[in-house]
């Protein structure tokens, strides 16, 4: 009976057959996480290169590289947090990431005044360095 179900089977499901262990093991690699498509990455790029660099890419086109874990991090920043069940250690926790959130929006600002104030610094020896070598250009014409 089974030669005559195989002889019966369609040209397409051997390739349905080989797409089969490839979803099988996409399947288990999603179940494992990101840190195991990072490993089969790893060790493709050990075994060889081209093989590393094809699940880098597929990683990178099916999304894989910026699933959930990334998406829910972003989703409790943005739209509140999973409740404790306790409202005064609900209130606390909002209290204390809106102030952390406050305080990072206060550091980034200080660091784009830094980097402000730094290129304002190198203009400026920009323009000194510039001055004196048309000053100087000058006095060499001129003598």
């Amino acid at each position: 009976m089974t030669t005559t179900a195989s002889a019966a089977m369609p040209a397409h499901a051997t390739v349905r057959g080989a797409k089969g262990w490839f979803a099988r093991a996409e399947a288990w690699l999603d179940d494992k996480g990101k840190g195991a498509w990072i490993a089969a990455m790893v060790l493709g790029f050990i075994l060889f290169w081209p093989i590393g660099l094809a699940l880098l890419a597929y990683m990178i086109w099916s999304k894989r590289m910026f699933n959930a874990s990334c998406a829910s991090r972003a989703t409790s920043r943005h739209h509140g947090f999973r409740s404790s069940g306790n409202s005064a250690f609900d209130a606390y926790k909002a209290d204390t990431l809106r102030r952390l959130e406050d305080e990072q929006g206060a550091f980034e600002a200080f660091l784009q005044r830094l980097r402000e104030a730094k290129d304002k610094a190198e203009f400026d020896q920009f323009m000194e360095d510039r001055a004196k070598s048309a000053r100087s250009e000058g006095d060499s014409a001129g003598a």
